[in-house]
């Protein structure tokens, strides 16, 4: 047995060095012991911080007057890019301003002031339009480029707090976001100031998205692989089985090999066709749990008597998210897919839209 050099004790007797990361007892944060009371003044702080932002964001509706319509009409002019401009929180509301204009028709980005006066100013063009967010008006970095701006002649628009403010005087359009207190008992962390202002940015930017025309369709589009553009984009096409996938019975079939042809697939159902090919019906679990409770011989009954007749089917070219809306009303779990002639050419269930994000 090794001998560690610790007066004689072996390493069965020495304890592993506890790290203090995976401790079972040490994982996490343990909870603050509060004070008799608090408990409920917290819960009227937070309160008191959300009645106070909703009365600054519902006071902005007053001050939508011809300046707001004017920079809507100075935005839906733009040949180029809105250029959105903002430092410290006012900077993280205008990445996000942007990032709603650009998803919803309006091409946008963001540019921080620090670094446009370091180069990136060249990423404004004449054909752009500038919107810049402030909530004092007089931000040392915006004051510095306002000059370059104005010399590229572009359209400026501002958001500010303070109407008598460098950067108000100097906009084409400014929009008032002022708000008589922020939420911050302290008065000094922006607050109320910056959802005021991420409010008019929606505002603009909906007024925009409604102006162009955009629709749910464009806005999948720009987001193709969230669930919204699953939805939006996704046809039943895409996700279907096809071929020998899509389990088929012709009339006059007996109940069992029925069953067999549902077993083959595994799609909990099978299409019944004419002589034609076309469909005639369809013979799903619930119809087999049905029958089998009527005592009916699955040997000797044929498919006619207990297929459902005039059943719900899609189209190809129909979107997965319709699909999954009949599959909803009807209460069911499966579906066929159809061709003009009415002749099965696909098949999709529950499973099909899960395991492509429709649901």
């Amino acid at each position: 047995m090794v001998i560690w050099p610790t007066g004689g004790k072996t390493a069965l007797d020495v304890k592993p060095y506890a790290n203090p990361m995976t401790e079972p007892r040490r994982l996490g944060t343990r909870k603050h012991t509060l004070a008799p009371g608090q408990e409920a003044r917290i819960r009227d702080l937070g309160r008191a911080v959300i009645e106070t932002e909703a009365a600054a964001v519902a006071a902005l509706g007053a001050r939508l007057d011809g300046g707001f319509v004017d920079a809507c009409r100075f935005l839906l002019a733009c040949e180029g890019r809105i250029v959105v401009l903002g430092m410290g929180k006012s900077g993280h509301i205008g990445g996000k301003i942007a990032a709603t204009l650009a998803s919803t028709g309006s091409p946008a980005f963001f540019v921080h002031p620090g670094e446009a006066s370091h180069g990136d100013l060249g990423m404004i063009t004449p054909r752009d339009v500038v919107l810049a967010l402030s909530n004092s008006g007089e931000t040392a970095e915006l004051l510095t480029i306002l000059p370059l701006i104005k010399r590229l002649s572009v359209p400026l628009i501002t958001m500010t707090g303070r109407t008598d403010s460098t950067l108000a005087r100097e906009a084409d359009i400014n929009l008032d976001v002022s708000v008589t207190r922020e939420a911050c008992p302290l008065g000094l962390a922006p607050t109320s100031s910056t959802t005021a202002t991420l409010a008019m940015g929606d505002a603009l930017a909906i007024a925009l998205l409604e102006s162009r025309g955009f629709t749910a369709d464009d806005f999948a589009r720009s987001h193709p692989a969230g669930t919204l553009g699953r939805r939006l984009l996704l046809h039943v096409e895409d996700i279907m089985h096809r071929g020998e996938q899509v389990p088929r019975v012709p009339l006059g079939t007996a109940l069992l090999a029925t069953l067999e042809e549902m077993s083959r697939a595994g799609l909990g159902m099978t299409a019944v066709v004419d002589p034609q090919g076309r469909l005639a019906g369809i013979f799903t679990d619930g119809d087999l749990r049905r029958a089998l409770d009527r005592g009916i011989d699955v040997r000797r009954t044929l498919i006619d008597t207990v297929m459902t007749a005039g059943c719900v089917t899609v189209a190809a070219a129909d979107l997965a998210a319709e699909a999954l809306r009949l599959m909803e009303a009807k209460s069911i779990n499966a579906l066929l897919v159809v061709d003009d002639e009415g002749c099965p050419t696909g098949a999709l269930n529950m499973h099909d839209l899960l395991r492509a994000g429709v649901v």
